[in-house]
C-alpha cells in the first residue's frame, strides 16, 4: 500500500500532499502522521511555510473516513498530536500554512482548510459540512466558521449540510483566490515563495496575536502587545531582524531577515 502521505521539501517550503484514493480521506492512523508532519514543520527551524493539498483532481479532503468509522475507527478516537488532520489544535504554529484546495472540500476537509492562514482553491471546488447527515457534529467548525464569515451563513452549512461552489466560498471570504485547476499548486508556491522570504519572526508574532486575540477583548490583546507579554512579541522586538528591518528601510534596500 502506498504511503497515504506526501511530502516535499525545497528551501524553507514544505508541500504537504495527501494520497489517500478516491476520497483522501483521514483515518486515525493518517491523522497521528499528520500531525508529525506539522508538529516537525514547526519545529524546524529551516523551514518557513507549508502547502496542504490533495491528491487527484477531485477531492481536496473528504474529511473523517467513514469506512474507517464503520471498522471500528473511534469519532473521539486519538488522532494524534494536533488534533484531526494535524493542524487544528497543534499548540504554537507560528508559521504561515497555505491550503491549496484542487477539488471537494468537506467536512474535516473543510476543517483543515479552515486551519490554514491562506485558501486557493481551483474553479471546480466546492465546500460543505456534511457532519449532520451522518448524525453527527463538526466541532472544530462550529468553533471556527462562524468567526470566518456571517452568522447565518455558516449557520446554514452547519445545520443544512448545503454546498457552496468556489464563487460562493470566496463572496463570503473563506477563499482568498479562484484559480484554474492547472494553476492552483503554481500559485501556491508562488505564495510561498514570497512567504518564504519575509521576516519569520512577525510571522509568528502576527500568528500569535491573532489566534490568543480571538479569545479576548481588543484592549487586553493590545495591552499584551505593548507589554511584550507575547512571546513572539518580545523575541521579535529583541531581534536582530527588528534592527534589520530599520536599516534596509533607512537604506532604500531589501532586508536579509536571518530569524534572529
Amino acid at each position: 500500500m502506498s504511503d497515504p502521505i506526501r511530502t516535499r521539501r525545497d528551501g524553507g517550503v514544505l508541500e504537504v500532499v495527501l494520497d489517500r484514493p478516491k476520497a483522501n480521506a483521514i483515518d486515525l492512523a493518517t491523522s497521528r502522521a499528520l500531525g508529525l508532519i506539522f508538529r516537525d514543520f514547526r519545529d524546524d527551524p529551516e523551514l518557513r511555510v507549508a502547502i496542504v493539498s490533495g491528491a487527484g483532481e477531485k477531492f481536496f479532503c473528504a474529511g473523517w473516513d467513514l469506512k474507517a468509522a464503520a471498522s471500528g475507527d473511534a469519532v473521539d478516537g486519538d488522532y494524534g498530536v494536533g488534533g484531526f488532520g494535524g493542524l487544528q489544535e497543534l499548540r504554537d504554529l507560528n508559521k504561515p500554512v497555505i491550503a491549496a484546495v484542487n477539488g471537494i472540500c468537506c467536512g474535516g476537509g473543510l476543517e483543515i482548510a479552515l486551519s490554514t492562514d491562506l485558501i486557493i482553491a481551483a474553479e471546480h471546488a466546492s465546500f460543505a459540512l456534511l457532519e449532520i447527515r451522518s448524525g453527527t457534529v463538526a466541532d472544530a467548525a462550529s468553533i471556527k466558521l462562524p468567526k470566518r464569515i456571517p452568522y447565518h451563513i455558516a449557520m446554514d452549512m452547519l445545520l443544512t449540510g448545503r454546498w457552496l461552489d468556489v464563487h460562493e466560498a470566496h463572496r463570503w471570504g473563506f477563499v482568498n483566490e479562484i484559480l484554474p485547476a492547472d494553476r492552483v499548486m503554481e500559485r501556491a508556491w508562488e505564495l510561498a515563495r514570497l512567504l518564504e522570504s519575509g521576516p519569520p519572526l512577525v510571522y509568528a508574532a502576527i500568528k500569535e496575536i491573532v489566534r490568543e486575540a480571538e479569545g479576548s477583548t481588543f484592549q487586553t490583546a493590545m495591552n499584551k502587545v505593548t507589554k511584550r507579554q507575547f512571546a513572539t512579541v518580545d523575541r521579535l522586538y529583541s531581534s536582530e531582524d527588528q534592527l534589520e528591518g530599520a536599516r534596509a528601510f533607512a537604506e532604500k534596500r531589501s532586508p536579509i531577515w536571518k530569524g534572529q
